[in-house]
């Protein structure tokens, strides 16, 4: 079943490369690094150079990387469209429900 998502704040960004829709970002609007920061995620695909709407705040839509368990938090996996529980990385946020890889996951954002 698709995940839902309660966006608070979106912002627009002009995408720095070719973006996923649900793909988490910085705020220069490139695409996040493995295990690193992110401001937020795509709610809809772009262009390198398109303005593309971010999710800032409240929940938002990602695609699991593999087995997320409800509660987890999670991280920008090394296929940066995706995100995984934590190990090393940035905590981005917090699984809402369990996702198996390919699934879409909704994630409470933690501000960094």
């Amino acid at each position: 079943m698709p995940a839902s998502a309660r966006n608070l704040l979106v912002i627009g960004l002009t995408a720095g490369a070719d973006l996923a829709q649900f793909q988490p970002v910085t705020a220069a609007g490139a695409a996040a690094t493995a295990a690193g920061n992110a401001v937020g995620f795509t709610t809809i695909e772009a262009a390198s150079g398109e303005r593309v709407p971010v999710a800032v705040l409240g929940t938002v839509i990602g695609i699991a990387g593999g087995n997320i368990a409800a509660g987890a938090q999670v991280e920008v996996h090394t296929d940066v469209t995706q995100v995984v529980t934590k190990s090393a990385g940035v905590a981005i946020g917090r699984a809402l429900h369990a996702a198996a890889a390919g699934e879409q996951v909704e994630i409470l954002l933690i501000p960094n």
